[in-house]
């Protein structure tokens, strides 16, 4: 992975096991080596099992999900890191 930038643009496709084994290994790579992007991806992986689990019975209210990204977008600073 060439930067932070590229890494934290694909952990939801990471996520969704959309990416290349190649495209995987290289964001795996990138996690082990970068703490500010594995805790990105934590934070990630963990409010996808949270919603997951608590909103299994009833649809996402309209609008819900962009919301929810436009606010993770914001908290992304200049260099796409998390702070």
């Amino acid at each position: 992975m060439a930067d932070c930038d590229d890494a934290l643009r694909e952990l939801d496709t990471f996520l969704d096991g959309e990416l290349s084994t190649a495209a995987r290994e290289l964001v795996r790579d990138h996690l082990g080596d970068c703490s500010e992007c594995l805790g990105a991806f934590d934070f990630h992986a963990e409010l996808r099992i949270v919603i997951a689990t608590k909103c299994r019975r009833e649809p996402l209210p309209p609008g819900l999900l962009a919301r929810i990204e436009r606010c993770l977008g914001e908290d992304l600073d200049g260099d796409g890191r998390i702070g």
